[in-house]
């Protein structure tokens, strides 16, 4: 009897998540297109420090753009590389590029975030766009995510793009970000209300009216965090502005990260803003836990003990097609790994590690280092 209860408790933990994640699939949806509605211009702000490897081509993306005006602004942050001669060679050969500098980072301030507030006082336009260096713009990109923002009467508009994995880690980690999106907001509630425990975006791309992001603060009121991808949305939904979520997959590219150490260190470096935060950590970790990894156990321990009830199995395997349907129906439309839905529990497993260790980290009054750059986590 106690069996069946844990099992059913399982199957639920499971269900939970895969339930969710179907109704925000038709809900999450990739931006429009503009037609024939008339955009305000768009300055597109592109932090960099030290990316000397991509630049040129996140720049040349931005460029290709279509169906709106926009200016191209990189903040050159301090980097040692040849990233400001690479963004300056550009400029002199296309006038709707600048190439900005910041000043000595400040103390208290998040190095991407100072970069970031400063972009937003050099743009010369109605809207802003923050995009990371590592993101790659279709031509499409921006008048469709604009067109988003300016019909929906928006404060601020993000989106995820398709994420780029190559080694184990990246694909094995990197798809839970739409798992985790899905499975656990209600895309809904987050469109129709300004309800702060809502908010949600990526940080590799938001677009923002210039007036609503000056009035509640802009980045200067999340100077600290490493987290603008929550905390941007949040700030603008305190301050009474509808935020929302589009689907980037086939409009923009992103290769985060290169290699096992930047996956872990990356995820690790705001993971206390997010998921690891302490009033949040245990309830989520035993949903996942119970919910994606425990039923595989089960299976397996079923398996080799034998024994079991109909009914015990009925709930193991409707606990595991629970954890894995929106893994796969996530490989398909958001074209991620399929290796890595397959390893799914694996995957959770290690990323309930990574939430641990920043917590404790965060506890044990440590540090994070991001950039050649150290932050405390006090």
């Amino acid at each position: 009897m106690m069996f069946d209860v844990f099992t059913i408790a399982v199957m639920l933990c499971s269900l939970a998540p895969a339930v969710l994640f179907c109704v925000n699939w038709r809900r999450y949806v990739p931006p429009p297109q503009a037609g024939s509605l008339s955009l305000p211009a768009i300055s597109v702000l592109i932090p960099a420090r030290d990316e000397q490897d991509g630049i040129a081509a996140a720049v040349e993306s931005v460029l290709a753009s279509t169906g709106v005006a926009f200016e191209v602004i990189v903040m050159d942050d301090g980097s040692t590389d040849r990233t400001a001669d690479i963004v300056e060679a550009i400029a002199k050969k296309d006038a709707r590029v600048r190439l900005e500098r910041t000043q000595t980072l400040p103390i208290g301030w998040n190095g991407k975030q100072h970069a970031c507030w400063d972009l937003a006082h050099a743009a010369r336009h109605d809207l802003l766009c923050f995009v990371d260096a590592d993101v790659r713009l279709s031509p499409e990109c921006l008048a469709r995510v604009a067109a988003v923002l300016i019909r929906g009467q928006r404060g601020l508009v993000s989106g995820f793009p398709r994420q780029i994995t190559e080694t184990w880690l990246e694909w094995l980690l990197l798809p839970l970000i739409h798992f985790v999106l899905l499975g656990f907001l209600p895309v809904e509630r987050m469109r129709n209300t300004t309800d702060p425990s809502f908010a949600a975006g990526c940080g590799q791309f938001i677009l923002v009216q210039r007036k609503d992001y000056f009035a509640c603060g802009g980045h200067a009121a999340i100077k600290t965090t490493m987290h603008d991808g929550l905390l941007l949305p949040r700030l603008f939904r305190q301050c009474g502005y509808q935020t929302d979520l589009t689907d980037l997959t086939n409009l923009a590219t992103c290769r985060m990260y290169r290699n096992a150490w930047q996956v872990l260190q990356g995820l690790a470096k705001n993971a206390t803003e997010g998921l690891a935060a302490p009033v949040r950590i245990l309830p989520i970790s035993l949903l996942l836990f119970l919910g994606q990894i425990v039923p595989f156990a089960l299976a397996a321990w079923l398996w080799l003990v034998g024994g079991s009830s109909v009914a015990e199995s009925v709930y193991v395997l409707v606990a595991i097609a629970g954890a894995w349907l929106p893994r796969f129906l996530g490989a398909y439309r958001f074209r991620q790994s399929w290796r890595g839905a397959l390893l799914h529990p694996l995957g959770i497993g290690i990323l309930l590690a990574i939430q641990w260790y920043a917590l404790t980290r965060k506890l044990a009054g440590g540090s994070v280092t991001w950039k050649d750059r150290s932050y405390s986590e006090l």
